[in-house]
């Protein structure tokens, strides 16, 4: 099902993304439309594929886990296919992207401690050379995952 994407759309999308659990009718009082007319227009994004679920963001910190790192990949030859059919395995990886230029994947991690990230790289290092990169701080607070806008 094709859908156009007008600046409603776009709108109903910025205001799901800061937060899915907004109701219709709040919805539609921040962008002029009536609650019916809000899930209308929901309901044909979700069939057209255009929202494709929600999510709770979890905060790791609270769940035990302190550590945050980006680590790169860089596969070895043969190495690369192996690592992309196991990566879901690991649940340290929250986030995984397959790249272009010297590294073939970057991943967001999270970790309890040193101790665990460090037997998270020896469980890569099969796959290919890591670099990783421990994140110090997290900028943008609450930001969705593609901040959406009409262009």
């Amino acid at each position: 099902m094709d859908i156009k994407i007008d600046e409603l759309n776009w709108k109903i999308l910025n205001q799901l993304q800061g937060n899915a659990r907004t109701s219709f009718a709040d919805i539609g009082r921040a962008i002029g439309l009536t609650a019916p007319a809000v899930a209308e227009r929901v309901k044909k994004m979700e069939d057209a594929g255009v929202l494709m679920g929600y999510t709770a963001m979890v905060s790791h910190a609270l769940t035990g886990h302190q550590l945050k790192a980006m680590v790169t990949l860089r596969a070895f030859m043969g190495k690369l296919k192996p690592f992309l059919a196991t990566v879901d395995a690991f649940d340290e990886v929250v986030n995984c992207y397959r790249i272009t230029g010297n590294e073939n994947i970057v991943m967001e991690v999270v970790l309890k401690d040193q101790f665990h990230l460090e037997k998270f790289i020896d469980k890569l290092i099969q796959y290919g050379e890591t670099r990783t990169n421990i994140v110090l701080s997290h900028i943008i607070k609450n930001a969705p995952i593609y901040k959406v806008k009409s262009i």
